[in-house]
């Protein structure tokens, strides 16, 4: 089943797929372990950063392994890619889907870009995402506001042929300074004006009871990043002090599993809702 088909059930449930970053073979292993562990297909996401590090083909063939080996049913996503080259060097790699964020660009750019992307991804049956509105990313001004319109949405996608489009409504990426408070009329009339699949970045920190208001009125994927580093990292700062093992495969299962719990109730969340 394609990404896109996926989209197209959630939307007749009511449901929502979490989308979750992974950075090393630990924090890929906590995430399909808890999807499976949850009975929840999931999208797996990977960056820039993680791909520079891992390295393309690393991070395309370990994920599709790890997918086996757990058998859990999952798509691999590249989240936030700025340029078309690193897009296709993913789609040649065998990504599901990709995300072409061109929206700090102005608008008639963001138009062009997402439209080429979307052309080139047609060859690859791979679902794409784009973003509209302002999403403050880690180090940005999470004052600032530019919330995604109604009007703005439905005219984007029709022209761009986007099939997945993360919205502004109040969520922010990294760590909240204060509570969050999502704009849950504003995506209902999102969600109303557009066929697009609706994207809810910045997952983490948000209230489960806004998350899950923002499925019953159209989020149909919700990324979680912020919170599965921290988990991971927290873990390991309180095991090392207290430990001289130089095994690391007797360190690290201790944040693995923190990781996996943690998600654990993120998919129950989500299942509820």
């Amino acid at each position: 089943m394609t990404l896109q088909d996926k989209f197209a059930q959630l939307e007749q449930e009511d449901s929502a797929l979490l989308a979750v970053n992974f950075y090393n073979f630990e924090t890929l292993s906590a995430v399909l372990r808890a999807a499976a562990a949850s009975g929840s297909a999931v999208i797996l996401q990977s960056t820039k950063s993680t791909i520079n590090y891992l390295g393309m083909e690393v991070t395309a063939k370990l994920a599709r392994a790890a997918i086996n080996q757990y058998g859990v049913e999952a798509w691999l996503h590249l989240d936030h890619a700025g340029d078309s080259e690193l897009i296709k060097r993913a789609l040649d790699a065998g990504f599901d889907s990709v995300m072409i964020d061109a929206s700090e660009q102005p608008l008639e750019k963001n138009l062009a870009v997402t439209s080429k992307i979307v052309e080139m991804a047609k060859g690859y049956r791979a679902n794409v995402e784009a973003e509209l509105g302002y999403i403050a990313k880690l180090g940005q001004s999470k004052d600032d506001i530019a919330f995604t319109q109604p009007e703005e949405a439905k005219a984007f996608v029709e022209q761009t042929g986007v099939d997945a489009l993360a919205v502004a409504i109040g969520s922010a990426h990294g760590f909240y300074d204060k509570e969050p408070n999502l704009d849950i009329d504003l995506l209902a009339a999102i969600n109303a004006a557009t066929p697009a699949a609706l994207v809810l970045h910045g997952g983490s920190g948000i209230p489960d009871a806004q998350i899950q208001a923002s499925i019953r009125h159209g989020i149909r994927k919700i990324n979680l990043a912020t919170e599965v580093k921290n988990a991971f990292i927290e873990t390991l700062r309180k095991e090392l002090p207290t430990s001289d093992e130089i095994d690391l495969r007797k360190i690290f299962p201790a944040a693995t599993d923190h990781v996996q719990a943690l998600l654990e109730s993120k998919f129950s969340m989500i299942n509820e809702a």
